[in-house]
């Protein structure tokens, strides 16, 4: 596994490239404004689902929102 430290660095540079500076600025300062749980909302939100069930909401969310384009 990675350090934290390179976890950090990876998600800082992955922020800026999606973002940009600016707004890379905003998420981190509204995340650090707001006392926010991810386990929490989690177990909110996904605790009653089925791993299948996950599974295909990620596929059909993959399809809807796809992380690159092909040029064809």
């Amino acid at each position: 596994m990675r350090n934290t430290a390179v976890i950090l660095n990876d998600g800082m540079n992955y922020l800026l490239e999606k973002l940009g500076t600016l707004e890379t600025e905003i998420f981190i300062s509204h995340i650090l404004r707001e006392s926010f749980d991810y386990t929490t909302w989690q177990k909110e939100h996904y605790a009653e689902i089925s791993i299948k069930e996950l599974n295909m909401k990620a596929v059909e969310y993959v399809k809807t929102n796809p992380l690159f384009t092909q040029n064809t």
